[in-house]
């Protein structure tokens, strides 16, 4: 029995965390995109907004899977891990962003708001998934 509470308080931490690291990616794409996202999401209905955030959020979710799956034994450090993994994963879904924004026409930021759809939204959103695969193939 004291396997599952002590499971379950894991589980817990780990919620937790990978709740915390979401919600960071909603405020990174808040940040990178003009206007306030969940205005523009759920009040506008803008599918480009929805996507560019739903891959970062997929890509969080995949890295901080992917840490949790492949923890340590001491379950402190296998939480350190998940954090340290799943901040470098924001952090490089944000440079990744700047670049293509660097080397693409136009503000990138704009155009993935925009309320016509828009192929760049396309790729930031592989950028993003690409990214999470990146850091996540680096965890094991």
């Amino acid at each position: 029995m004291s396997d599952i509470v002590n499971g379950l308080g894991r589980a817990t931490a780990y919620g937790a965390l990978g709740l915390v690291l979401l919600v960071l990616g909603i405020v990174l794409v808040d940040l990178l995109t003009p206007g306030k996202l969940g205005r523009q999401i759920w009040e506008e209905r803008n599918r480009n907004a929805a996507l560019v955030l739903s891959s970062a959020l997929l890509g969080i979710g995949g890295i901080v899977f992917t840490s949790i799956w492949t923890t340590y034994e001491d379950f402190g450090k296998g939480l350190v891990s998940t954090a340290a993994f799943g901040l470098l994963g924001l952090v490089m879904m944000a440079v990744a962003f700047l670049v293509v924004a660097l080397i693409t026409p136009g503000r990138l930021g704009s155009t993935l708001v925009e309320p016509e759809p828009h192929p760049a939204v396309w790729v930031t959103a592989s950028c993003n998934l690409a990214v999470s695969a990146i850091v996540s193939a680096s965890i094991a």
